[in-house]
C-alpha cells in the first residue's frame, strides 16, 4: 500500500451527480436511495482480489458453447412456479419484494417447505426473524420437513459457510437489507453493503448451481429498495402486491431472464398460509351483484393469463364547486382521461359529478384494455341503467372517442365463454373473430357512444 489514503465519495446511479457525503435524495434528479459509494485507491495500490491468481476467460465460437440441459425443479406451487416460468432454474437468483406485513416470508417458507420434501434440501436464512419464530409460523402452517434447516444470521461470510457446509440446492436470504459483509465499513441496509452483497450470493448461485431466492425491502413508493442495484444483478424480480385487508395477493413478474414478464400467480391469505387460487376470474366475481347499476367486468390480460374482473362506479351530485375524482385499482390519469372523453365525446355532464372508481377484491389494473369498462361504468351509474348481467367488456378508448383492439383477443374470449358470458362488446377493428368460442355473441363499436348504446340500452 502506497502511503496516500483512499478516496470516498457518493454518487447517483441514476444522473451521475457526486457528494463528498451520503444523502438519501440526490439533490439533481430528486431520486431517493440512489447514492452509491465510490472508493478510488491511489495509483499503485494492490487489492487483495488483484493480488490473487486471476483465471483468464478465454472467447469461444458460438457453436462451440455447450448448451445446459438442465431442467428446471418443478414446484408443487403451481401459481408460484407459474410466475416463474414453470418451475426454479438451478444456479438462479430470484428477488421477491412486497409491502412489510404483505406475506412474502409466509409464502417463501411454503415453497421452501414443498421443495425441501420434493426436490433437495433447503436452507432458509432469516434475519429479521428468530429460529424459534420461523418454527412457530411453521407449526401454523402445518409445515414438516426433514431437509429444511433455519439459521438466524446476519453475516454474509457466515451465511456462505453454512452453504458450503450443507451444500443446499435452495437458499433462501430473508431480507438482503439485514445482510451486511465485512468487505464494506457501512451498516447493513446501505446501497454499497445490499451491492456487495447480493453480487457475493449472484457468484455463489452461478458457480455452485444453487438457486437463491432474495426477500427485497420496499421504498415508500412501493419500489423495490436499493435503488435499482439488485433489479440489475439478479434473475428474476417479483412483486407480491394487494391490500392488507382484502384476502387476495397477486403475484407479480417484474423481469424474467427465464419467461414471460408480467406474470401473475393469484393466492389468498387464509390462516393455513398462502393458499393458490387456481380460477381467479371466478373467485374475483364471486360476490358480484347483478343488476347493479354502475358495475362492469372487464377482460383484462396479466401476462399470459386472462382475467375478468369486476369494475365499481358511482357518480352523485357534488355539493362543492371542485367535484373529488377517486381511483382505487386504476390509474388517476387515465381515470381523468377517460372522464374527458365521455364529457367531450359523448356529451355527460361530469364536471358537476363526484366520481368514485373501484376496482374488486383489491386488485390493480394496469393495461389500457379496461378503458371501455371503466367508461361503461361511469356511464351506468351516471344514467342509472345496469350494464347486462351476461356481458363482458374489452377495448381501449382513444382521445377522439375512438375504440381500439388489444392484444390476445382469443384468450379474452375463451375465457369469458368459459365463465359463462353470452356477449363480450368488443372494438369494431377487433380480429380473429373466426375464433370467437361457440355461443359467444361477439357485439362490435367503432366509438365509446356506440359501445354505450349497446351496453346501455335506454329503456
Amino acid at each position: 500500500m502506497t502511503a496516500k489514503k483512499a478516496r470516498t465519495y457518493y454518487e447517483c446511479v441514476e444522473c451521475g451527480w457526486r457528494s463528498v457525503k451520503y444523502m438519501g435524495k440526490c439533490p439533481k434528479c430528486s431520486s431517493f436511495d440512489s447514492m452509491v459509494e465510490i472508493v478510488e485507491y491511489p495509483e499503485g495500490t494492490v487489492l487483495a482480489d488483484e493480488a490473487a491468481p486471476a483465471i483468464r476467460s478465454k472467447p469461444r465460437r458460438l457453436a462451440e458453447v455447450q448448451h445446459d440441459e438442465r431442467k428446471r425443479w418443478p414446484l408443487e406451487n403451481a401459481e408460484f412456479s407459474r410466475v416463474l416460468g414453470g418451475g426454479l432454474v438451478p444456479g438462479s437468483i430470484v428477488l421477491v419484494g412486497g409491502d412489510p406485513g404483505i406475506g412474502k416470508s409466509t409464502l417463501l417458507i411454503q415453497v421452501a417447505a414443498e421443495f425441501a420434501q420434493a426436490t433437495g434440501r433447503v436452507l432458509y436464512v432469516s434475519g429479521e426473524e428468530s429460529e424459534q419464530q420461523l418454527k412457530m409460523r411453521a407449526d401454523r402452517l402445518g409445515i414438516a420437513a426433514d431437509e429444511l434447516f433455519l439459521v438466524t444470521e446476519t453475516a454474509l461470510d457466515a451465511i456462505l459457510d453454512h452453504v458450503n457446509d450443507l451444500k443446499p440446492e435452495l437458499l433462501i436470504v430473508d431480507s438482503i437489507q439485514t445482510t451486511y459483509s465485512g468487505n464494506k465499513t457501512t451498516s447493513a441496509g446501505s446501497v454499497s453493503q445490499v451491492r456487495e452483497c447480493a453480487a457475493q450470493l449472484q457468484t455463489l448461485a452461478k458457480t455452485t448451481g444453487t438457486a437463491v431466492i432474495l426477500v427485497g425491502h420496499v421504498t415508500k413508493e412501493g419500489t423495490i429498495a436499493g435503488p435499482r442495484v439488485l433489479e440489475h444483478i439478479v434473475d428474476v424480480v417479483l412483486q407480491l402486491e394487494g391490500d392488507t385487508f382484502q384476502l387476495y395477493r397477486l403475484l407479480r413478474s417484474i423481469k424474467n431472464r427465464f419467461g414471460a414478464t408480467n406474470e401473475t400467480g393469484v393466492f389468498e391469505m387464509q390462516g393455513a398460509g398462502m393458499v393458490e387460487v387456481r380460477n381467479p376470474s371466478e373467485a374475483f366475481l364471486a360476490e358480484r351483484v347483478v343488476n347493479a347499476p354502475g358495475s362492469s367486468i372487464a377482460v383484462t390480460l396479466e401476462g399470459t393469463r386472462p382475467l375478468l374482473i369486476e369494475v365499481q362506479a358511482l357518480t352523485s351530485q357534488s355539493a362543492y364547486s371542485n367535484p373529488s375524482r377517486n381511483a382505487n385499482g386504476v390509474d388517476f390519469r387515465r381515470l381523468q382521461l377517460l372522464i374527458a372523453v365521455l364529457a367531450k365525446r359523448v356529451g355527460f355532464r361530469l364536471y358537476e359529478q363526484d366520481i368514485f372508481v373501484n376496482v374488486v377484491a383489491g386488485i390493480s389494473i394496469n393495461e389500457p384494455a379496461a378503458d371501455l369498462a371503466i367508461a361503461v361504468a361511469i356511464a351506468s351509474s351516471m344514467r342509472d341503467i345496469p350494464v347486462p348481467a351476461d356481458l363482458a367488456i374489452v377495448g381501449e378508448v382513444g382521445l377522439s372517442g375512438e375504440l381500439r383492439a388489444v392484444s390476445q383477443p382469443g384468450l379474452r374470449l375463451n375465457e369469458a365463454a368459459k365463465l359463462g358470458f353470452k356477449r363480450v362488446l368488443v372494438p369494431r377493428t377487433w380480429r380473429e373473430q373466426s375464433a370467437s368460442p361457440p355461443g359467444l355473441q361477439v357485439l362490435q363499436a367503432r366509438s365509446l357512444r356506440e359501445a354505450l348504446d349497446l351496453a346501455l340500452p335506454r329503456q
